[in-house]
């Protein structure tokens, strides 16, 4: 088993400055390694029918990759003294980065997603340094003890667990400091534990998460969600509008952007902390949750312009989506249900189910008949049962039946037959 732990550093005045040289002469290979890349990429992407007729013809050149960037470090610390300070493996660590930036670019993930055009790191855009590797017993007393870098003193407000040995160390600067997280190994406990437990209906809860209800549970609980960002937007607003009145690389704007920065992470922290309440109160509740495989991504994607027949745009409701996407991730409801929630089912030895969410807010809880509803719409009148109750409560009992398969939402389309709405089926 693969656990992290995070502690806060302390480090005196000559420790910082060290860290955020180090920071700062990594972020520069960084982008030297990056540019590399993308040079070559330039000069040798276009296939031969697609060259023009007259062009400069470039000296030939090794394309760069990650064992060749790992053996050009040894040139550059002849080349450049001040880099034999950094720890050799923290150096290889940075070219792994950016062949995992530039991989990812281009021919994507495990799961094919390709990602975006890597950047170039500005200051203060690279705030980790990584070590691959640190001795087991790194921790001595009040301090740690890094790789050619020395003892730091830390704030070790929890012990790290019997059993489980260091592997590596992140070393980060966040808004208010230094922090290091530490992996931990166990190679004797499996890390993804099988969970042998039978969804009933009575250890069982289902689950439908919301904007208006963070969380509807299918025995009545509705869960509003606190809106962190929303309760600091006034705030929030009042320091950038003090700080766009500074001149820029003034101090007074330097302290005005770590003031909006601890703010930020304020909030963050705020939501993440409600987050792992929220859920420990519905594993508490049940030992099986439904929730619905929801893509949060493609709720808040942007809408598509609209063009009339002389190709004037028109309106496309872009506006009022915006105010509705900030609402998606003020709530967090994709790292809530994504991480967050099964990770603390994991460690409690409970599960966490997906169901298809196709339907679940369109058919009736009670009868299970189709009706039809509007986003606006946020309440729940079904003309066939009389049944009566807030929208998110119906999704959440159907969630569940669902996941117990005593309903099924294969055939969940809007057909009808006989003037009326199709009954799904019960299983």
């Amino acid at each position: 088993m693969i656990t992290s732990y995070q502690y806060r550093l302390k480090p005196n005045y000559e420790q910082r400055c060290r860290l955020t040289r180090w920071l700062d002469m990594l972020r520069c290979q960084y982008n030297w390694l990056l540019a590399e890349r993308f040079d070559w990429w330039e000069m040798n992407r276009t296939t031969v029918n697609a060259c023009p007729n007259t062009c400069s013809i470039a000296e030939p050149k090794e394309q760069p990759e990650y064992y060749g960037q790992k053996r050009y470090l040894v040139q550059l610390k002849q080349e450049r003294p001040g880099y034999q300070d950094i720890h050799a493996h923290v150096l290889q660590e940075v070219v792994k980065r950016v062949n995992l930036a530039f991989q990812r670019f281009l021919k994507g993930d495990s799961n094919g997603k390709r990602s975006g055009k890597p950047r170039f790191k500005g200051k203060n855009r690279y705030r980790t340094i990584t070590f691959p590797s640190i001795k087991p017993d790194c921790i001595q007393g009040n301090r740690i003890i890094f790789p050619k870098f020395g003892a730091i003193k830390f704030i070790q407000h929890r012990p790290t667990p019997d059993g489980f040995i260091i592997k590596r160390a992140l070393i980060t600067k966040k808004a208010d400091g230094w922090y290091v997280t530490l992996t931990l190994e166990d190679k004797s406990v499996p890390n993804n534990p099988t969970v042998d437990i039978k969804p009933t209906e009575d250890n069982s809860l289902g689950v439908d998460a919301g904007l208006e209800y963070f969380a509807a549970c299918s025995d009545g609980t509705l869960v509003k969600p606190p809106k962190f960002y929303r309760q600091s937007e006034n705030n929030l607003g009042k320091l950038q509008s003090q700080r766009d009145l500074r001149a820029i690389g003034s101090k007074a704007r330097r302290k005005l952007n770590q003031r909006i920065a601890r703010l930020h992470q304020r909030i963050v922290r705020q939501r993440k902390q409600w987050h792992y309440e929220v859920a420990g109160q519905l594993l508490d509740r049940a030992d099986v949750v439904f929730i619905e495989d929801l893509k949060v991504s493609n709720m808040a994607r942007r809408n598509k312009p609209k063009q009339d027949e002389e190709g004037n745009f028109l309106p496309n409701g872009q506006s009022a989506k915006s105010g509705l996407n900030k609402s998606f991730a003020d709530a967090g409801i994709a790292g809530f249900l994504n991480e967050i929630l099964p990770d603390k089912a994991e460690k409690a030895g409970k599960r966490v189910i997906k169901v298809n969410p196709a339907g679940t807010s369109q058919h009736c809880a009670v009868c299970l008949n189709r009706v039809s509803k509007s986003l606006s719409e946020r309440w729940h009148d079904c003309p066939h049962c009389g049944a009566s109750m807030p929208r998110d409560l119906c999704s959440g009992i159907l969630i569940k039946k669902v996941g117990l398969g005593i309903a099924s939402l294969k055939n969940a389309k809007s057909r009808k037959r006989d003037g009326e709405a199709r009954a799904l089926i019960y299983d």
